[in-house]
Order: structure tokens, then sequence, then C-alpha cells
């Protein structure tokens, strides 16, 4: 391990045993997966994973989090969050994601009463910084603490140092809710984020790790990384009707980028 990696992870520690206890926002993703790892690690039964459960969230996601937080030792916690309740939720403009944060935490703060550990954090990195992350505020808002974030790992820290803690998924890809594969300001529907869960569970079925369906009314645009186009081309007639009997009169393929319709606002 580097030396500036070990000094952060240091640190990292230290931010982390000053608390004494924490409740970390789980979402089963390599950020907030490290941050439980490292927390249990030094708070032991003081620290426990909350994971937020609602229609934006992918069923495979939410397996995906029991089977980790088990595996780290954790005691873990599923709660239900509505933001698919809110109309300022589902209007979907490109500050969306405040709104869900805003659900979160509002329900994580009920579980810190209830367990009387005052102490909420997130999975935060240092690169998010420079992102369009309106979620961002919501944590301030909330006084949320993201040790990632303060011990400035980036996300290629955080990869680097859950592989050397022996983390199996420290190289797995970020996966966004299915809210995120919604243009912003066309409509949240239920539907919708069925539609794209279903696709995206079908193409993953093909051995493609790194992709997004995005909605566009009726049709779907497929977004995968260059070298995983062959296997789309190679099974594009069963994708087609597939695709079409979930609602998708067409599809078009594109080049994978993470963020992609933060591509398409102008940021102020």
């Amino acid at each position: 391990m580097e030396k500036e990696l070990i000094q952060k992870y240091r640190e990292l520690k230290k931010i982390i045993k000053r608390l004494g206890n924490a409740i970390v926002a789980f979402s089963g993703g390599i950020d907030s997966a490290l941050l439980l790892k490292v927390a249990y690690d030094i708070l032991g039964d003081k620290v426990i994973a909350v994971t937020a459960d609602s229609p934006s969230l992918p069923g495979k996601e939410l397996e995906e989090t029991k089977r980790i937080a088990n595996q780290i030792g954790a005691k873990h916690l599923v709660i239900n969050t509505r933001e698919t309740e809110n109309e300022n939720y589902l209007k979907n403009p490109n500050n969306r994601c405040y709104y869900c944060k805003s659900e979160l935490y509002a329900k994580l703060k009920i579980v810190s009463e209830q367990l009387r550990i005052k102490n909420i954090l997130n999975g935060t990195n240092f690169d998010d910084l420079s992102d369009y992350r309106p979620g961002l505020k919501a944590a301030d808002e909330s006084n949320i603490i993201s040790p990632l974030k303060d011990a400035k790992l980036t996300k290629k820290d955080v990869r680097e140092l859950s592989k050397q803690l022996g983390l199996e998924i420290w190289d797995k890809p970020s996966s966004p809710c299915l809210s995120s594969r919604v243009p912003y300001n066309q409509e949240i529907t239920l539907k919708k984020l069925s539609m794209i869960e279903q696709t995206e569970i079908f193409l993953k079925d093909f051995g493609i790790r790194e992709l997004r369906v995005r909605h566009f009314g009726d049709m779907a645009r497929i977004e995968v990384n260059e070298n995983d186009k062959k296997r789309i081309n190679d099974n594009f007639i069963s994708i087609q009707k597939k695709f079409s009997d979930i609602g998708f009169n067409e599809i078009t393929i594109s080049n994978f980028k993470s963020g992609n319709l933060n591509l398409m606002i102008n940021i102020e």
C-alpha cells in the first residue's frame, strides 16, 4: 500500500474511532461497503448498517447489501423510504437526488433516535465534491458525517483500500438508483422503474457487468462499454423481443458513461 494511502487510511480510522458509534447509510456500493468495513473493524457492535428499500432500488442490489453486510459481520437493518410518493421527486427535476436523500436522512434520524446512536455516516468520497451531486446539500442540512471525504479518500483510493482489506466487491461498478435512468424533467413512475429494472437484469444475464438502460418513452438507450457491444449485437434478436415485451418499441446502443444524463443539463 502506498504511503499516501496508508496515511489516509490512518486518518479514516481516527475519524471513526472518535465517533464511538455510528449508523452507516449502506447502499451496497463500494464506498459505503468500505466505510462499513472500517467502522465495524473499529467499533464492532456499536455500528449498524441501514439500507433504504424503495422502488428505485433494484431488488438484486437489496439482496447484495444483505450479503455484504453479513460477510463484514455488521448488524444490518432494512428500512422503507417513500421518495417515490413525493411529488417533487416524481417531477424529476435536476436536483431530484436532493429529495431522495432528504427522505433517507429523515428516516435515518428516526433510527438514530430509536437506537440512541447519534452519528449518521454516508459514503461520500473526496471525488464526489467535484461532481454535480444535489444529495450533498441534503447531507449538510442533516449534519451527516462523511468520513471518506474527510480523510480525502478518492474513488481510486477507495477501490485500492477495499482490495487491500479483502472486500470482494472492490471492483464493483457503480450502480446509482433506477430513477437516474430517466431524463430530467420526465416524470418518474413505478412502471418506468420496473421496465428499467427488468431490462437491466436481462442484459446482465449475458455477462455484462457495467451498463445502463435509459428510458426515453417508447425507446430504450442501452449504454455499454465498447467491449460489450458484441454481446449486445450477438444477442440482439432476443434482446429486441424481451424489450418489446416489456414495453420498449425501439432500441439504440450507445457508449457507457456514468452520469450521462448530467451532461444534458446546464448547472449554474
